[in-house]
């Protein structure tokens, strides 16, 4: 077995122990996680026509609905009043203050798009039974928007147009063949699709509206990813993004005439888009950097970079630039605050925050920075993580840990503001996010590095995550929890199963435990992306065997440490089934076993109340079993 030949004193883990903070000791208060969540949570930044307020969704209610506030700041204005589905923006109309949004029911991810007149009218403009709507944009013209929907065929999102006046809807694009829109050129003529063949080869294909053409624009071999990024603001060339002889996504611009292609930006990261403001004076590009967001503006009519805020401890993010190119938006964010907004003039370089995203109950001094960290796993690769130390843990002293696994399974664990993480270190856990083989953002091929070996490999680094703590000194190994949601819930149930005695216990939230059913069961929007996962999961029909290897619930007998599960009703994702069923299959083997449902939820909890519930379990949960005396 590997694990027999671990080997973790390495003269570069002894090295990083001794920069992983074991002189900071203080005390700090512990705070409930009612306070950790009466913090609001902050998206979208729509500017209206005039540019004087901003179109926002907030928690501030205790469910997601939409807020304004004025430029030059001021309190919020609730415009959408549910107490039940999540309200997301779509942004106000071009020329006026009516609003678009986006609602499903109670996390059941059938959308439908919604227009909020002036006085309040809410008109559904997608009532059709059963059909998931996605809104697409506003056309450059502003007198019309599109949308995506499968009404026709529930396989399949269809692009549709719609008069921003009249109301009357009409299908642009019959997608038949499962493409994602790029972009549409400013004139209208052209719309650039990606066509996901696996997650490491995607092509892009080049509508011509005008002679109904569709052309195939990056024809390769071997796995490269192309997708396209924006159009030129004249529209003669079409911006992409490519991984072609390089293990990170660049820029490259495309003449749609002659069909010439020029790298025109890249970094030792992923660029993960591109795009112009409304008259090309600004680009902007957000690249991936190392689990942090990195933002970069270009003035094109200079070629000198637009010199951003400095912010000490966050990042900027979620840049938009508004159509007189006078004002810019964007969030700051870090590990001890969450997203706060802010407004830049591109005129005078002044800039102001609008918000305050934290409960002024907390002090964000009391809580703990993520620190990048790198282990070596099993077979020698580099496993990316982050680390969080609480600071009152006194020299000497051993304290219990979470190896916490993202989702996806090509998620990635980034630096930002994660309540429930800052909740558990504050309570006392080391906590260690790992970004196991199989995450985006360190290359294509780590990328790759787990498919077909889910559950196996990727595990592994979980496990070495634990043991890489064990090299920190201030960590007690016999004491740690594996936590983790949707396919880092799979990683708890796998490492409660086929590594039985590394975990002390685990926290599942709508993780997946058969495979094969999951498979079977997926939404029938995912048709398009359909093949993908069967390529990086495997088929149910020709690897039934090697799925139901990997799925715990056919080896649920080997699971003998206490665990927790939350699921939510409504997943369509990750079924109640998948929980139910191993539920009762651990339950028979006398394991403590606890378990959350959530009626109102789907994949993942958006309610206030209920995370404030399931988080309060969680840590109970865990004190129950790390810690001699749960804390009250």
């Amino acid at each position: 077995m590997r694990l027999k030949a671990l080997s973790i004193v390495l003269f570069t883990a002894a090295l990083l122990a001794a920069g992983c903070g074991q002189t900071d000791y203080r005390e700090v208060p512990q705070y409930t996680i009612e306070q950790f969540l009466n913090k609001v949570s902050i998206y979208g930044a729509s500017l209206s026509h005039d540019e004087s307020k901003i179109l926002l969704t907030t928690d501030k209610s205790g469910v997601f609905n939409l807020y304004t506030i004025g430029v030059e700041g001021g309190e919020m204005a609730r415009v959408t009043f549910s107490d039940s589905s999540a309200v997301f923006s779509a942004g106000f109309f071009p020329h006026d203050d009516r609003i678009l949004f986006t609602s499903d029911q109670a996390g059941n991810e059938i959308n439908h798009l919604y227009r909020l007149d002036e006085d309040g009218t809410v008109t559904d403009l997608t009532p059709y039974e059963g059909a998931r709507s996605t809104f697409l944009g506003w056309l450059y013209d502003d007198e019309s928007f599109l949308f995506s929907s499968n009404r026709r065929d529930q396989r399949f999102m269809d692009i549709y147009e719609v008069d921003g006046e009249t109301f009357v809807t009409e299908m642009i694009y019959q997608n038949d063949s499962g493409y994602y829109l790029g972009d549409v050129s400013n004139d209208e003529r052209y719309i650039a699709f990606s066509k996901y063949i696996t997650e490491h080869n995607i092509d892009i294909y080049l509508y011509d509206r005008e002679t109904e053409e569709l052309k195939h624009i990056s024809p390769h071999e071997g796995d490269v990813v192309y997708q396209p990024a924006t159009f030129s603001v004249d529209g003669k060339s079409l911006y992409y993004l490519t991984n072609e002889s390089s293990e990170f996504m660049y820029l490259v611009r495309y003449d749609l005439e002659s069909g010439k292609r020029e790298k025109v930006a890249e970094s030792p990261w992923d660029i993960l888009y591109a795009y112009f403001s409304r008259s090309g004076k600004y680009r902007v590009i957000f690249i991936n950097n190392d689990a942090r967001t990195e933002i970069q503006v270009l003035n094109t009519e200079t070629g000198q970079p637009v010199t951003l805020p400095k912010l000490p401890d966050a990042d900027i993010s979620s840049v938009r630039i508004s159509d007189s190119e006078k004002l810019m938006t964007f969030y700051v964010n870090g590990s001890r605050s969450p997203n706060n907004l802010y407004v830049l003039n591109l005129e005078t370089m002044e800039y102001k925050k609008l918000t305050e995203s934290m409960t002024p109950e907390i002090d964000t001094d009391n809580l703990v920075d993520a620190q990048v960290v790198r282990y070596k796993s099993f077979d020698g690769i580099e496993i990316p993580a982050l680390l969080y130390k609480p600071h009152h843990i006194k020299p000497g002293e051993q304290a219990p840990a979470i190896v916490s696994v993202h989702g996806g399974p090509g998620g990635q664990a980034r630096v930002g503001y994660a309540s429930d993480i800052q909740y558990l270190v504050n309570h006392g856990y080391v906590v260690i996010d790992v970004n196991n083989r199989g995450s985006s953002g360190y290359g294509k091929t780590f990328f790759k590095l787990d498919d077909m070996r889910h559950g196996e490999d990727d595990l592994l680094d979980c496990v070495y995550a634990k043991n890489f703590m064990a090299s920190l000194g201030y960590v007690d190994t016999s004491r740690v929890a594996i936590y983790g949601a949707s396919y880092g819930g799979y990683m708890v149930l796998a490492a409660l199963t086929f590594q039985p005695e590394e975990f002390a216990a685990g926290v599942d939230m709508f993780g997946i435990s058969n495979w094969v059913r999951t498979l079977e069961s997926i939404p029938p929007w995912w048709e398009s992306f359909r093949q993908a996962l069967y390529e990086e999961m495997g088929d149910p029909k020709t690897d039934r065997e090697y799925l139901e290897s990997i799925s715990p619930l056919f080896h649920a007998e080997r699971i003998v440490k206490p665990l927790m599960v939350l699921q939510g009703a409504n997943d369509p994702r990750v079924i109640q089934p998948e929980s139910d069923d191993i539920v009762a299959a651990v339950r028979n083997n006398d394991v403590p076993v606890e378990y959350m449902i959530f009626v109102d939820e789907g994949h993942g909890f958006l309610k206030k109340d209920n995370r404030i519930k399931g988080f309060k379990a969680v840590l109970d949960f865990l004190d129950t079993h790390l810690k001699e005396t749960p804390e009250i």
